[in-house]
């Protein structure tokens, strides 16, 4: 079982757990792993990678990335969200109109300090090791990109949804606090959903109680995305028929048994004729090497016996 399984991560549990409930659910000994963090209190598209999958996580992980969050205008958290200590508390004098016009200013390469309750480490320990012991700890503007905020609509009382389109190592939460800095009335994320990983959607993601019937019903597997489908973003490489040894055993892939010269880059797609084969390197000569070879044990088997 090869391929990726587009979970709805539910708030309260952490991305590990969710996990495991699936490694449960598939037979015994077959790999697992998922495609991007969330945090236990957020919600959304969680990739989970199973079988050879596991081996593709560093060329998906870089990718567009959206999510919704509910800012909450007025009071300052140690977390920068719902979960941690109020810290202050001010008056809010500020009209949606406000709000929507200070968002442009967060878009594109902006500098964000991270929160102290995060994962990044300083001497050996998670920032929010240090955080829980009273330690404070200066950290330094990171820089990263955001190329869409908008506002979706009021929630309640200083209280509204916006939607968030980046790329890595974005921090809602710390945007979240940044607007409500920028509008001098202090804030924090009140919750968050993940909708979009790369090609990964929420309107596609499963629930639990989705999986859980699919393995029931036998089904599962027929749920997984093929291997290559959040990989279109890398160039591709098409090989005849000529190449099918060297393909099952992970050779060298020579450019005479190339129907196109291969693109150069350091990531590539390679099939022989349609199956997806693995991620390979263009290499000086023009030839390609395998970076991952990912055809099935029993494709192997079968290629070589054609």
């Amino acid at each position: 079982m090869n391929g990726f399984l587009i979970a709805n991560k539910p708030t309260g549990i952490t991305s590990s757990n969710l996990v495991v409930f699936v490694r449960k659910r598939l037979p015994r000994g077959t790999a697992v792993g998922h495609g991007g963090t969330l945090d236990p209190e957020a919600s959304g598209v969680l990739p989970v990678c199973v079988g050879a999958a596991t081996r593709l996580f560093d060329y998906i992980i870089d990718k567009q990335k959206t999510y919704v969050a509910e800012i909450a205008l007025g009071i300052e958290t140690d977390t920068q969200d719902a979960t941690g200590q109020v810290v202050l508390e001010r008056p809010v004098n500020v009209t949606e109109d406000a709000l929507r016009g200070v968002l442009p200013e967060f878009v594109g390469e902006i500098e964000q300090i991270p929160p102290m309750y995060s994962a990044i480490k300083r001497g050996g320990k998670r920032m929010y090791q240090l955080a829980r012991k009273g330690e404070r700890v200066e950290l330094e503007p990171r820089r990263c990109r955001v190329d869409g905020v908008e506002l979706l609509e009021r929630t309640g009382e200083n209280r509204y949804r916006i939607r968030v389109d980046c790329g890595k190592g974005v921090y809602i939460r710390t945007l979240c606090h940044d607007i409500g800095q920028r509008l001098g009335c202090g804030a924090h994320m009140a919750s968050l959903m993940r909708t979009a990983a790369g090609v990964f959607r929420i309107e596609d993601a499963l629930s639990r109680e989705e999986i859980d019937a699919a393995h029931r019903e036998g089904t599962l597997e027929e749920k997984l995305l093929p291997l290559d489908a959040p990989l279109q973003h890398l160039p591709k490489v098409v090989l005849t028929e000529a190449a099918r040894h060297a393909v099952v055993n992970g050779n060298v892939l020579r450019t005479e048994w190339m129907v196109e010269s291969a693109p150069r880059a350091e990531a590539l797609r390679i099939y022989l004729n349609d199956v997806f084969a693995g991620i390979g390197q263009t290499q000086p000569d023009g030839t390609v090497r395998f970076r991952a070879m990912l055809l099935p044990e029993e494709e192997r088997h079968a290629f070589l016996a054609r």
